[in-house]
């Protein structure tokens, strides 16, 4: 405590009132009077030696005001009393009363400097008592924050501990961190099963030693980092070698582990030995090959029995004719009968080149080509062969890349793909083709073993027919499958194309629906030259985050919707899944969080159009992304969505589906 904050003893009497503090200073002055009087000639020279230290008790006491009054009633006492009788009625102006005006001017100044070293001494009381009231409660907040974090700290060493428990304790699956560089940093006990080292042996090792000669040849260990890197996932299934050299069939998954900055860190890897499924799966395979290949040996010995019973019955015919002389009339003439057999020779070639083709041994010439200049040539042969009933539109997608192909095998392609459009519009219809550029990504490719990821030039054949159910879809490709009447189809024609495609090194997919027609996808691979590929390898990759919002997805496919799901959480969105539109419009009345809806086109309790028309009256300003199997010129101009709307069409990539969910947030 400073020395003027004890200046104030007396504060209590100032607490409680005002006329105490007076009173007390009147009787001070009183005492100080006595005192001068007991004193007496003693102190003549100077009357106010006794007052002014009441005035200065009065002042530390009371305050300003008391001493004040302590000094005007002590002042006018002794100017009356002790001064002497020929002075106190002096004119002003005598010397005499300057020693009057001296001690009103002490008792002022010095009223003024103790009550300024009060309210001084009192702020600092005040301060002092609030900076303990702030230490206080800082450190009762300290302790809780402290109790806090020690809970944290031991839920945490609790989480790890279980973790590292339950990491430990599987067996089945080979999981260790990786660092930036692919070098090993941990490693479990299912990892020492399935490959074969200790942890002593591998840790601080490159992960590449796990692949075969021939995948590190082609740099599959550092694609699989960069892959992880920038698409944020990487998946995969093929061979890696054990510590004893064996090989084994892996599923690996790899996925990027970043900061809180999103530095990248280092990488985690599951690896599951698949050579048993494997197996199965070879001999599942190998018993619907044989499966096939009856069915397939049925419909050839079915289609060459008809062929040779025309050929041959009608060379056997010939004979006779010949043998019996000149032809009666009203019989059929030798030439027409040899003609008849060369029809039959003819539909024998014919089904010979459909049946290498779906085996995918046709002989190809194969020429880089422009699709849009190739179909622009069709238009007229498709519109002769389609007939008038069918209306067929033509979409060129601008800045289409080019794809090397045989240019005649790819012509009966679409040509097949469009009478099949026709056989599926008896009473008339319309005929979308349209070309695009399109790339399928790693994620699509794991999902489809046969296809590799990079860029295709994308033609869709869409009609407004029938459409086909997922049973008749799942069995399109299959050979002398068909749904038409005896007698109207071979049942090797969608077969022929996928041949032809795979052969091309290319994709095809269908999507259909009953009662809305089908799209027919054909993916060729893009054909580049030398400056064309590193300016694609280059390529940036644009900022995909996303902000934290909460989608709403609408898809019945239980398996679309659950992979749609887990990229968008990969994304950083909040998911919310619904299977039908009922469900998707509980949804939206109980979460207000939902920023945006992604829904099928085709549900099967509405459609994607009605749905958002629906949520669009509960929450307006909701965003929407519709998604379909459709190409978006078939169903916009099947009449199915409204132009203008945004449409993610399948099959999607984890990066398009980004750039289209962020694009749908913004509108």
């Amino acid at each position: 405590m400073s020395w003027f904050e004890r200046l104030a003893p007396a504060e209590w009497a100032r607490r409680r009132g005002s006329l105490i503090s007076y009173a007390v200073a009147v009787g001070l002055i009183g005492v100080a009077l006595l005192i001068r009087l007991a004193l007496g000639m003693a102190i003549a020279a100077d009357p106010y030696v006794t007052v002014f230290p009441a005035v200065v008790l009065s002042a530390v006491i009371g305050g300003l005001r008391p001493g004040l009054l302590a000094g005007l009633l002590g002042g006018i006492a002794c100017w009356f009393f002790f001064v002497p009788p020929e002075w106190s009625f002096a004119l002003p102006g005598r010397a005499d009363a300057l020693s009057l005006a001296f001690f009103c001017i002490n008792v002022v100044i010095t009223c003024l400097i103790i009550d300024g070293l009060q309210v001084a001494a009192d702020r600092l009381r005040a301060e002092r008592r609030h900076v303990s009231q702030l230490n206080a409660s800082l450190e009762i907040a300290v302790a809780g924050r402290s109790r806090e974090l020690s809970a944290a700290s031991a839920r945490l060493t609790e989480h790890e501990r279980n973790l590292a428990m339950l990491i430990e304790g599987v067996v089945d699956y080979a999981i260790y961190r990786l660092d930036p560089d692919g070098v090993v940093t941990s490693w479990n006990p299912g990892a020492e099963r399935i490959k074969g080292y200790s942890a002593s042996e591998i840790v601080g090792r490159n992960f590449s030693r796990f692949f075969t000669e021939e995948d590190r040849a082609r740099g599959e260990p550092e694609r699989a980092l960069a892959v992880a890197r920038r698409v944020g996932r990487h998946e995969a299934e093929g061979w890696r070698v054990r510590k004893d050299g064996t090989r084994f069939w892996a599923s690996v998954m790899m996925r990027p582990l970043r900061d809180a900055h999103s530095e990248l860190v280092g990488f985690v890897k599951i690896t599951r030995d698949m050579t048993e499924r494997r197996e199965l799966e070879d001999h599942l395979r190998q018993a619907q090959k044989m499966e096939a290949l009856g069915q397939l040996t049925g419909g050839i010995a079915h289609d060459f029995n008809n062929l040779l019973t025309v050929i041959g019955g009608n060379i056997e015919t010939a004979g006779r004719r010949l043998q019996g002389g000149p032809v009666p009339e009203g019989k059929t003439g030798v030439a027409t009968l040899l003609d008849r057999a060369l029809a039959g020779v003819t539909r024998a070639e014919r089904l010979t080149g459909q049946l290498l083709a779906f085996a995918r041994r046709q002989p190809l010439d194969p020429q880089t080509i422009d699709p849009n200049k190739l179909l622009s040539g069709l238009s007229d042969i498709l519109k002769r062969t389609l007939g008038l009933r069918i209306a067929v539109e033509m979409i060129m997608g601008a800045g289409l890349w080019r794809t090397r192909v045989d240019s005649n095998q790819l012509e009966n392609a679409i040509i097949n793909l469009a009478v099949n459009a026709r056989d599926a519009m008896p009473e008339g219809g319309k005929l979308t083709i349209e070309t695009a550029n399109a790339s399928l990504d790693e994620a699509y490719a794991a999902a489809h073993r046969e296809v590799a990821p990079g860029q295709y030039v994308l033609i869709a054949v869409s009609d407004t027919g029938t459409g086909m159910s997922p049973e008749v879809v799942e069995k399109a490709f299959d050979p002398f499958f068909t749904t038409k009447p005896v007698g109207q189809g071979t049942g090797l024609g969608l077969s022929q194309v996928y041949g032809f495609m795979k052969q091309s090194g290319g994709h095809v997919s269908i999507y259909s629906e009953p009662g809305r027609g089908t799209t027919v996808k054909l993916y060729l691979p893009r054909s580049l030259n030398a400056e064309e590929m590193l300016r694609v390898a280059t390529l940036p990759v644009g900022d995909l985050s996303a902000g934290g919002e909460t989608v709403l997805l609408v898809e019945d496919a239980v398996e679309v919707r659950e992979h749609t799901a887990g990229l968008l959480r990969e994304l950083g969105y909040g998911v919310l899944e619904a299977g039908d539109g009922a469900s998707a419009l509980a949804t939206l009345r109980e979460r207000e969080a939902v920023k945006l809806l992604v829904a099928d086109v085709g549900l099967p309790d509405m459609d994607g159009a009605s749905l958002a028309a629906e949520a669009g009256r509960m929450r307006p300003g909701l965003k929407i992304l519709f998604v379909t199997g459709y190409t978006r010129n078939a169903i916009v101009h099947h009449g199915i969505l409204d132009t203008g709307v945004l449409v993610l069409t399948k099959p999607f990539g984890f990066e398009e589906l980004a750039a289209q969910v962020k694009r749908a947030l913004r509108r």
